[in-house]
């Protein structure tokens, strides 16, 4: 018995011996994985980001992803702590799926370890909001609504293309108000096409992508937010010859905000059949922001098919720069509709005008505001007036050429003491205008005009030498209209019917 007892002791004893060493020579693989969160969810368009980490004591070799079983990329580890970045951007074709992307870390005698992330995508959003400066090439798709929560900078050394039928929307932002700006050195690249335009517009407006009217919007609401501002470093005539300044609205402080320089071949880029609604808040008491700004833009930009709805400021201001612009369309100005300042250099081709009650001038044009002279040319336009509006304003020593200009529908100059509907300068302008040869050229001008008012009343100044009265449509220059067919919200609307 004692025996019996005795071999069952030492059985034991060697079981349990033997079962104690397994246990402690366990292999271990000393190879770990971190830092890989198990799910997450995004949008298509959006991207995921998370940097894993990885441990061997043996020494790593590499980390392997894939993707729902595919390999999706490798990583060279070393050392036996490393970690490495992962990023994935989803798809259109992403959304609505759960995809799982797992983690394979190995080190020098062939260990491994594994870590799954489940990555639950959604549907692509179609609204994004916009609240920060754009300081890489970013571009804004086709289909989609882009916000503009606040005054949004393309810095330079940034390009923002804008595929055709993009709608921005601009919040209300009071004198701070929201606005796309373009810095020296930026560029847009925003190519509408006519059967798909590009438009800004109000946050309020419910428009969306495909559409070319406005559902609840009237082309008379102004002021909403602020507008579109393009900055260059051509030349200016600056006050006191400086070299830069800061844009209407904004602080010398902010060098993003600032325009002019030397370069008058330089380029901010594309602008083609673009609209632009519902803008120029307040920066400013009875100051707003303009439709388009184009302030120190220089001649390698490009601007075509442009139209300007309901702008509380002017339509259109050129400050100083050298671009040239052709076929505009400015409708229901707050202010202006087109305004030159400080040696605008260009050429203005091809432009409709049409006045409405806050209307002051259809044109108004600066001359220099510092030493360096430069001038402008201004052609083949028409302009419907309004009782509260002006042909033209020519003021501080403006000089250019103006040529195949065509007005109608102005109230007589007589009928009230503000000098509505007529051509005319001040005393500075007026030596321009008499001196040999002229420095302010003007031909081809022609007028439909009120009954009673002749030449003479409407063209002030003498500008009556190079006007003509003819009937309403019958006038021999002034602009195309097939340019604004089909893609303005003003043919739209049918505001055209009275343009020959």
């Amino acid at each position: 018995m004692k025996n019996f007892l005795f071999k069952i002791t030492l059985l034991t004893a060697l079981t349990f011996g033997f079962l104690s060493c397994t246990k402690e020579e366990a292999p271990d693989n000393g190879v770990t994985i971190g830092g890989i969160p198990s799910t997450a969810s995004i949008d298509a368009g959006a991207k995921t980001a998370f940097t894993p980490t990885a441990d061997g004591l043996d020494g790593l070799v590499s980390a392997s992803i894939t993707k729902d079983g595919s390999l999706l990329s490798t990583v060279n580890l070393t050392g036996t702590s490393a970690s490495f970045p992962f990023e994935y951007t989803a798809s259109a074709a992403d959304a609505g799926k759960s995809l799982v992307f797992e983690f394979t870390v190995t080190d020098k005698d062939g260990d491994k370890a594994k870590a799954t992330h489940v990555l639950t995508v959604g549907a692509e959003p179609t609204t994004i909001r916009i609240t920060q400066d754009i300081t890489t090439n970013t571009t804004w798709v086709t289909g989609k609504t882009y916000i503009l929560g606040t005054r949004v900078f393309v810095t330079s050394g940034a390009k923002l293309t804008i595929q055709k039928g993009v709608i921005v929307k601009g919040e209300a932002g009071g004198a701070n108000s929201t606005a796309l700006v373009i810095s020296r050195g930026a560029q847009i690249d925003a190519q509408g096409t006519a059967t798909e335009p590009i438009i800004f517009t109000s946050a309020e407006d419910k428009i969306a992508p495909g559409q070319l009217d406005s559902p609840n919007m009237d082309p008379t609401l102004s002021g909403l937010w602020g507008g579109l501002i393009i900055l260059g470093r051509a030349k200016c005539s600056f006050a006191g010859d400086v070299a830069e300044l800061a844009v209407e609205g904004m602080s010398n402080n902010n060098t993003n905000g600032l325009y002019g320089g030397t370069n008058d071949a330089d380029n901010s880029g594309i602008i083609k059949y673009i609209s632009i609604r519902h803008g120029g808040a307040l920066f400013m008491p009875e100051i707003g922001i303009n439709g388009l700004t184009l302030a120190g833009v220089g001649s390698g930009t490009v601007i075509e098919n442009v139209e300007v709805v309901a702008c509380r400021g002017d339509g259109v201001e050129f400050f100083g720069g050298t671009v040239s612009v052709k076929n505009v369309l400015i409708w229901n100005s707050g202010d202006d509709a087109i305004d030159t300042d400080q040696s605008w250099g260009g050429t203005l081709d091809n432009f409709i005008i049409l006045c409405g009650i806050g209307t002051d001038h259809a044109l108004e044009v600066d001359g220099p505001e510092g030493t360096y002279n430069a001038a402008h040319t201004v052609k083949n336009a028409s302009v419907k007036g309004h009782p509260a509006s002006e042909f033209a304003d020519f003021r501080s020593a403006a000089r250019g050429t103006f040529e195949n200009l065509y007005f109608f529908n102005f109230s007589s100059p007589a009928d009230n003491n503000e000098g509505r509907g007529d051509l005319s300068m001040d005393t500075s302008t007026l030596p321009n205008f008499t001196a040999t040869p002229k420095i302010l050229v003007f031909n081809k001008l022609e007028a439909t005009l009120k009954t009673g008012v002749t030449l003479p009343i409407a063209f002030r100044n003498g500008t009556d030498a190079f006007a003509t009265e003819v009937a309403l449509k019958a006038n021999t220059v002034g602009a195309t209209k097939a340019a604004f067919a089909g893609w303005t919200w003003a043919d739209k609307k049918g505001q055209l019917a009275d343009f020959k």
